[in-house]
């Protein structure tokens, strides 16, 4: 038990979502580094939507929305395949790729 709390303590958010990018599986602090950037693109998207309203081009108001939705579905099936998967924990990735020290002792 003193080792898992250990290992939490150890691990930093960008170690942690460094690892998730190599393991299989999704951690918590990588999923709540894509939903920040899902945000901030959102964001971005939004501006960008609002500059061509304000320009009246009605090709450059097409082309924004049709990034609008890409975005918005990407994040409904990420949302969806995690809620069928479910997300893993940063001890468990640590397992899967032998960086935890053996519980036995040889």
């Amino acid at each position: 038990m003193e080792q898992k709390q250990a290992v939490k303590s150890e691990i930093s958010s960008s170690e942690a979502v460094l690892l998730g990018a190599l393991a299989p599986g999704v951690n918590g602090p990588t999923w709540n580094t894509l939903r920040s950037t899902f945000l901030m693109l959102g964001m971005c998207l939004a501006v960008m939507l609002g500059l061509a309203f304000s320009a009246s081009d009605s090709s450059l108001m097409l082309h924004v929305t049709f990034l609008v939705v890409i975005a918005a579905s990407l994040f409904a099936l990420l949302n969806w395949f995690l809620a069928q998967t479910g997300l893993v924990s940063v001890e468990h990735q640590l397992k899967e790729m032998d960086l935890l020290p053996n519980d036995h002792q040889s």
